[in-house]
C-alpha cells in the first residue's frame, strides 16, 4: 500500500556498489511497524480507554471494561521507552552540535526550522519519534539490526526493514537525508522535491540514534528490546535502559535533574580530555559528506563489549554497571553531536567554498 501523496516520503535506493555517490530516490511504501514499536504511551492509554467507552456504549458488561482498562496498564508497562535515545539524548546531541557550526550552517538551518524550534534545532530533535507511529515507513530507519553475537555490521547485509527491503535502515536514512538536503544547497539549479525541514530534522536525529549501541544491536533480541531486566527496582528492557535510564540516573545522581549542567560538562570533556580527537570524528574518508558506516561500527561494538555485558534476562543492573557505563553513554553523545555538526557543515557550505574545496 502507498502512502496519501501529501505525506509521501522520497527515499534514496542506495546501491551497495557506490550507496552515496550514484543513489536514486523513490517513494517509500507503508512498511509494518517493527514487532515492539507502538505509539507514544499516551495515545495508547487513549485508544484503549475509547475502546473501553466504544464497548461500554455497545452494551458491554462492565467485567469487560475493566478488562480493557487492566490491557491498558499492562500496555503502559511494556511500551516504556521503546523510543531512541531519548529526549534528553536527542537534545544533548543537538545542543552540542549547535556549538560546533559554521555561519553558513547556522544561517541554513535557521532558514529550515518549523516555528516550533524556536530557533533552537535541539527543541525539535526528537521529532521523528513524536511521528514514527503516525509514518509507520519511518519506523525501521530509526535502527540496524546485525546478526546475533559477530559484534560487526555490513551495509549490504544488514541494512534492510523486516519484509527485506534494501536501505530501510539508519545508515540508509542517514544517506538519504543528507542527499536531499545536500541536493537542495550544492547544486546550481535546485529542484523543490523534497520537504527541507522534515529532511533536517530526521537526519539530525538519525545521527543521534546511530551512536547509541542498542541501534545497532542483535536481530534476535530486537536491539535489546526483548531483554526483560531490573535497573535497580524498575523492571524495564535493556534496550531502554540505554536509551533512556542511564542517562536519567545520571541527571538525578550527579546533575542535579538539569540538563543543561549535564551538556556542559560533555562539552567541558570535549574541550579537555577528547580534544585531540574531535579531528578524526569530524572526518570523512575520500571526502565524503556524510560516513555513518564507522558510527555504526562503533555501535555494534560498543554493544557487544559494554550494553550486552553482564546484561543477561532476568538480572538486575546496579551501580556498577550504571557506572561503567555512564562514560561510554556520554562519549556517544558527544560524538553524536561533534558528527551532527560536521555534517550539517559539510551539507551547507557556501557555494564559493564548495568550488574552492574541489580545486
Amino acid at each position: 500500500m502507498s502512502l496519501p501523496r501529501h505525506v509521501l516520503e522520497p527515499f534514496a535506493n542506495l546501491s551497495c556498489v557506490n550507496k552515496y555517490l550514484d543513489s536514486q530516490m523513490v517513494d517509500v511504501p507503508v512498511s509494518p511497524l517493527r514487532e515492539e514499536e507502538v505509539a507514544p504511551v499516551e495515545e495508547i492509554i487513549a485508544t484503549v480507554f475509547y475502546s473501553t467507552l466504544q464497548c461500554s456504549a455497545g452494551g458491554m458488561g462492565g467485567g469487560s471494561g475493566l478488562l480493557w482498562i487492566g490491557r491498558a496498564l499492562i500496555v503502559f508497562q511494556l511500551v516504556n521507552g521503546v523510543l531512541g535515545w531519548g529526549k534528553e539524548g536527542h537534545f544533548a546531541t543537538c545542543k552540542i552540535a549547535e556549538g560546533y557550526l559554521t555561519e553558513d550552517a547556522l544561517a541554513a538551518i535557521n532558514e529550515l526550522l518549523p516555528d516550533s524550534a524556536e530557533g533552537d534545532l535541539a527543541n525539535v530533535c526528537s521529532w521523528p519519534d513524536e511521528i514514527r507511529f503516525h509514518l509507520r515507513w519511518s519506523s525501521p530507519l530509526h535502527y540496524i539490526d546485525t546478526p546475533d553475537f559477530k559484534c560487526n555490521y555490513e551495509y549490504c547485509r544488514d541494512c534492510h526493514d523486516s519484509a527485506g527491503r534494501k536501505d530501510r535502515c539508519v545508515t540508509g536514512a542517514i544517506y538519504n537525508y543528507t542527499m536531499q538536503l545536500k541536493s537542495a544547497y550544492q547544486n546550481s539549479v535546485s529542484e523543490a522535491k523534497y520537504n527541507l525541514t522534515e529532511a533536517l530534522m530526521f537526519l539530525s536525529h538519525f545521527i543521534g540514534d546511530v551512536h547509541q549501541p542498542l541501534h545497532v544491536g542483535f536481530t534476535g533480541d530486537l536491539g535489546g528490546n526483548s531483554i526483560i531486566v531490573r535497573w535497580f527496582r524498575r523492571k524495564t528492557n535493556l534496550h531502554h535502559v540505554w536509551d533512556n535510564m542511564i542517562i536519567e540516573s545520571a541527571l538525578k545522581t550527579f546533575y542535579s535533574s538539569n540538563i543543561t549542567t549535564m551538556i556542559q560538562t560533555i562539552q567541558g570533556n570535549i574541550t579537555d580530555g577528547w580534544a585531540n580527537d574531535i579531528s578524526s570524528w569530524e572526518s570523512c574518508k575520500n571526502n565524503h559528506t556524510v560516513c555513518p558506516e564507522p558510527y555504526a561500527s562503533e555501535s555494534v561494538s560498543l554493544a557487544c563489549k559494554y550494553a550486552y555485558k553482564n546484561a543477561t534476562p532476568g538480572s538486575t543492573l546496579k551501580d556498577d554497571y550504571f557506572l561503567s557505563r555512564l562514560p561510554i553513554v556520554e562519549k556517544r553523545l558527544a560524538q553524536g553531536g561533534i558528527r551532527l555538526a560536521a555534517t550539517l557543515n559539510r551539507i551547507f557550505a557556501s557555494q564559493i567554498k564548495i568550488a574552492e574545496a574541489r580545486r
